[in-house]
């Protein structure tokens, strides 16, 4: 047996089996507590419909109101909360244990443009041949790096080795 589909926003008119209602009118003005009724009857008067704004309250607070504009107006809402919301992502930022002053620099700038921006940035250390003898040194860089940024980001993921890289991920505080 298929269920009937259920359907999703606040109980309209008579889909609101309550027997008593909060009422407020269109004016925004408290009416008090009435059977559901006669709620109806004074929505039907104005030309609006009743719409459930609380359902979990007792009793539940219905307000006489155009539902197809309210409905319009929270599309709204959601479309704008939806484009100032942002997207964090994960920038990498390669370095080798023996980088010079200058190259250290400009990864540095790369990186305090990436937590301005709000992104985290997933250090890579990456060893090649003979400087895997030595994970010493570019724990010691990952130390430098942590300690330069320690005032604009959090350290999320202590550098670690894996494999013949050392990886640390750094958060915007």
């Amino acid at each position: 047996m298929q269920t009937p589909p259920t359907k999703d926003g606040p109980r309209i008119n008579d889909e609101i089996r309550v027997p008593r209602v909060l009422l407020i009118d269109q004016n925004g003005e408290k009416q008090g507590i009435m059977p559901t009724g006669a709620a109806l009857e004074a929505a039907e008067e104005a030309g609006l419909d009743l719409v459930e704004v609380s359902p979990n309250s007792d009793p539940p607070v219905c307000k006489i109101l155009d539902y197809g504009k309210y409905k319009f107006q929270e599309q709204k809402k959601k479309n704008e909360a939806r484009k100032r919301q942002k997207v964090v992502e994960i920038k990498e930022i390669k370095l080798r244990p023996n980088i010079d002053t200058h190259d250290y620099d400009v990864k540095a700038k790369a990186m305090h443009r990436f937590f301005e921006e709000g992104d985290k940035v997933k250090v890579t250390l990456r060893f090649r041949g003979r400087e895997l003898a030595h994970p010493e040194l570019g724990m010691k860089l990952l130390q430098q790096v942590k300690a330069d940024f320690d005032p604009v980001a959090k350290v999320e993921y202590e550098p670690r080795m894996e494999g013949k890289q050392m990886i640390m991920i750094l958060a915007p505080r």
